[in-house]
């Protein structure tokens, strides 16, 4: 069993000034994922009447992106390729001290201590539109000639499951890396075509609007994300966003 003690942030909301407060936790199983660490404290807490800490949780299995936090200066944690709910307490030494904070980044405003608002990626997303199909009955899915590593490729950009750790990590807070992956994998298979050139402007421009910092490929991001997405649909976007010459035509 391990002792650990916690520096977590606790902020009322996006207006109040947050600080970091310090809990300690003694039996804990090594064997306990990072959130069901986060759990026992928060039992703890509702036993001695206080506040629960506030963080965003879901699926528990690496899926939905929503457990995304600070874990020592590091999103999701010094495991690489692990979102926070796949993160094991095993990972760290007995009697350390662990230091818990949100993703900070302009776009994304604190909700209340781990709890931020990332609805700038669904505005982003929205802002894409929709592909153009014909109605009716589905068409046999091999009257679409695509080739095997185009939808592998196409597969691998669409994994990206909005955690915001890319932003997160990022020096300049560039959605970069979330933004092109949304791009490149509907402008790499026939169906998403047809909108690509209306979609990638609108896209990078909502990017803007949101309050994005530029990408400066430092690779970080990639570094960081959970589902190894590539920097190279980055460049993908830029190569789709220069061909407009930056005017809807």
């Amino acid at each position: 069993m391990m002792k650990i003690n916690l520096k977590v942030w606790r902020q009322k909301n996006a207006m109040s000034k947050g600080k970091l407060v310090d809990y300690e936790l003694k039996n804990i199983d090594p064997h306990m994922s990072f959130l069901e660490m986060m759990d026992t404290l928060n039992e703890s807490l509702i036993l001695r009447g206080e506040t629960p800490i506030e963080f965003d949780h879901d699926c528990r299995e690496g899926i939905c992106g929503s457990c995304g936090m600070m874990i020592n200066g590091q999103a999701h944690g010094p495991v690489a390729g692990l979102t926070v709910c796949q993160l094991h307490m095993r990972e760290f030494k007995d009697e350390a001290t662990i230091y818990i904070e949100p993703f900070r980044a302009k776009a994304f405003p604190i909700k209340r201590d781990l709890r931020i608002d990332r609805s700038a990626f669904d505005r982003i997303v929205q802002s894409g539109g929709f592909i153009s199909v014909s109605t009716g009955q589905a068409v046999e899915a091999n009257t679409l000639l695509i080739t095997h590593e185009t939808a592998e490729s196409a597969f691998d950009s669409a994994a990206c499951i909005g955690c915001g750790a890319c932003v997160a990590t990022c020096k300049n807070s560039s959605a970069a890396l979330f933004t092109s992956a949304k791009i490149a994998h509907l402008v790499k298979l026939p169906q998403g075509k047809k909108e690509a050139t209306k979609r990638v402007l609108n896209m990078v421009r909502q990017m803007d609007i949101e309050g994005f910092g530029h990408c400066s490929n430092t690779e970080a991001c990639e570094v960081k994300c959970p589902q190894n997405i590539s920097i190279l649909n980055i460049a993908r976007m830029n190569w789709e966003f220069n061909k407009t010459g930056g005017v809807l035509r």
